[in-house]
């Protein structure tokens, strides 16, 4: 049997093979197909349990058979199953577009939106009907049929160019390495990042000490090198990967701005303006306008904290490690010099203390605490044997959730850290209850030298980051597919439940906890701690102007702009760039062209999620600083009205019913360091 169509339980990974790709999905979209045909003919009203619950059935079939498929392409990739997958994906996408315009049955989810029955549904079962009367709009049902076949083609191009953009980027950052034979070279670097070197020379069949621009790698070079020419030839290779620096076949330019082409004529097929528009259709935020409005207020608030922290920085440079001139190669390393100056400590000091064991511990007794919850290893099938699988359960033992860990770095694996859905909670047929399941992937350091992996605070905080997605993803209560977990949420809150988690690795009671020194075993010293609280905004002012950049970047990218125009993107994030960072990158820099969150990763227009999201979590978080952060009652009142709930109700409602009110951006600030008060 093929593993991709088996549904009984979890996904058989180490069956999965490329050939089984095919095959799986074209059958699953003829039986899709076929429902729809069958469904469109009856001439009985359409009802929830006769029309909808049958599409939700053979979609969520269709999903857990292409959802392994993506996730294997992007942690285990292989020329095999990359083929695989590229082939099959304008198949899917086809599909989905197809639906998307398919008026007749766009009118019988009118005529359920208009029957008795509708007002007898649940509140959560109305939500996900309005949610598929929206969708279809925004879908092009109610298109001509000429205009209906050129948004076919733009949505199957899109998704061709997207999965293009994640291989050339990918391919780009494994193909380059740098091997140093010189061990004086390489002053400044921490023993373990020169372990991680030595043993991927030797793995390589070579002498000496081999980089690469792996995250565990490349980080340690701009931070802690000491031989500034190395970490500019590093700093180089990083900021130019996917370009016309590099191999013709990987160079991203020509895909920028055919994407945003595409974007632009998708919306002005659907009546809106630009793309900006059409993205903030389905999310909290109304107007690009207002959205490029509160970038550049949190900018003038930041901007006074930033040109001090630039100029402090130049002080130290100069005068200290005698820079007169502070490039981009620089930054990272002279900040790293001028925290420890200030705060006599250092990132590698502290890593020592957060071995992977020791961290997950806490995190699993920070959940257990907040939400009454245990947390327990597992066993299922896994595609990597590094890969570790854990149950949820309640004070009563029973099974709520699951969820794989993959943290390590490795050549077949895309960059960056994320959480997706492998299984979603819903009531199925036989009135069971599914158990959601959902992946965490890292690019953390993996183990060596017989240690454990250890994990910098920033390495810690981002697990907690992704841990939050999970919970929101694990912990819902809803038994509706179309509004369970993350599924209906606005992608401008999503965020909220991941930031919201953050704010624990600064907490004492959280940290002492999850602690031992890897050495001496030893947990961390609150003398230790404390400086780090101290640092803890050290340069909050040009980190918020760095992500202000991006945003806004990318909200007038798909809102003010022509592709292919007489300005270049490139123009355009310097315009961005001269109007609110205070650090300007050289010439060569080209970011976009590995800015996978906007052009490969569903964040077009959404980029300023992330600090949307930061000031709803962090108003949410005040309310654990008054009563308690390790409140278990706030906590399951965060449960209740922002995880369980699910995308059952806007966002917003979810956020007042928590917090009492709608969100201040003054916790944000606060937390920030940027307020004055």
């Amino acid at each position: 049997m093929n593993p991709l169509l088996d549904f009984s339980g979890l996904p058989r990974f180490a069956e999965i093979k490329p050939e089984h790709v095919s095959p799986a999905i074209e059958k699953l979209l003829a039986e899709c197909r076929e429902l729809v045909a069958y469904l469109l003919v009856r001439t009985e009203a359409p009802g929830w349990q006769n029309f909808v619950a049958p599409l939700e059935d053979a979609h969520e079939r269709l999903s857990r058979a292409w959802g392994p498929v993506g996730h294997l392409n992007a942690v285990m990739n292989s020329p095999e199953l990359r083929e695989a997958y590229n082939s099959t994906l304008p198949v899917i996408t086809q599909y989905y577009a197809e639906l998307g315009q398919n008026l007749e049955l766009f009118n019988k989810f009118k005529m359920l939106r208009n029957s008795p029955e509708f007002g007898g549904l649940s509140a959560t079962r109305k939500k996900i009907i309005e949610n598929e009367l929206r969708d279809f709009r925004l879908g092009g049902a109610e298109l001509p049929e000429d205009k209906k076949a050129r948004y076919l083609e733009i949505q199957e191009r899109q998704s061709e160019l997207s999965s293009h953009f994640s291989d050339n980027l990918l391919d780009a950052t494994n193909d380059y390495t740098l091997l140093i034979e010189n061990r004086d070279e390489l002053s400044g670097l921490p023993d373990d990042a020169l372990q991680a070197a030595q043993d991927a020379a030797t793995a390589a069949e070579k002498t000496g000490w081999l980089f690469t621009l792996k995250a565990p790698s490349y980080m340690p070079m701009v931070q802690f090198a000491d031989n500034r020419a190395l970490r500019e030839k590093m700093y180089h290779a990083y900021t130019t990967r996917a370009s016309e620096f590099g191999k013709p076949e990987w160079d991203n330019s020509p895909l920028l701005d055919e994407i945003v082409q595409l974007r632009g004529e998708e919306a002005r097929l659907l009546g809106f303006a630009n793309y900006g528009e059409l993205s903030l259709a389905a999310k909290m935020a109304e107007t690009p306008e207002q959205v490029v409005g509160f970038m550049r207020e949190l900018a003038q608030r930041a901007r006074p904290f930033a040109e001090k922290d630039l100029a402090q920085l130049r002080e130290f440079a100069a005068h200290e490690l005698r820079l007169d001139e502070l490039h981009s190669w620089d930054t990272t390393y002279a900040s790293e010099k001028l925290r420890e100056q200030r705060y006599a400590f250092s990132e590698q000091e502290v890593k020592q203390y957060f071995p992977e064991d020791a961290v997950l511990k806490g995190l699993f007794s920070l959940v257990e605490t907040l939400y009454g919850l245990h947390i327990v290893s597992s066993i299922a099938p896994v595609w990597h044997e590094s890969v570790r699988f854990f149950d949820i359960r309640d004070a009563q033992g029973q099974l709520i959730g699951q969820f794989y860990f993959d943290l390590y770095a490795r050549a077949s694996k895309r960059g960056g850290a994320w959480m997706d859905d492998v299984i979603t909670r819903r009531r199925v047929a036989g009135g069971e209850i599914q158990t959601p399941v959902a992946y965490m992937n890292c690019n953390f350091s993996a183990p060596m030298g017989g240690k454990p992996a250890v994990f910098t605070h920033d390495e810690v905080i981002t697990l907690f980051h992704e841990f939050g997605h999970g919970l929101h993803h694990l912990l819902t209560e809803v038994e509706d597919l179309g509004v369970s977990g993350i599924n209906g949420v606005e992608w401008d809150a999503v965020e909220l439940p991941s930031q919201f988690m953050e704010n624990y690795c600064w907490e004492w009671d959280v940290l002492c906890g999850m602690t031992r020194h890897v050495s001496t075993g030893e947990t961390l010293p609150r003398a230790l701690f404390d400086k780090m609280l101290a640092a803890k905004n050290f340069q909050s002012g040009l980190q918020a102007l760095r992500q202000i950049e991006f945003a806004l970047f990318d909200m007038l990218m798909h809102s003010d702009f022509e592709a292919g125009g007489a300005k270049s993107i490139l123009q355009l994030l310097d315009e961005v760039r001269a109007e609110v960072a205070v650090l300007i990158p050289p010439e060569y820099n080209r970011f976009p062209h590995s800015f996978s969150h906007i052009f490969a990763g569903g964040y077009g227009a959404g980029y300023y999620s992330y600090k949307w999201a930061e000031v709803l979590s962090a108003d949410a978080y005040s309310l654990f600083e008054e009563q308690g952060v390790l409140n278990p009652d706030v906590g399951a009142r965060f449960r209740a009205e922002i995880l369980a709930v699910g995308g059952s109700r806007p966002a917003m409602q979810s956020f007042a019913a928590f917090r009492g009110r709608e969100p201040s951006i003054d916790a944000l600030l606060r937390h920030n360091g940027l307020s004055n008060q």
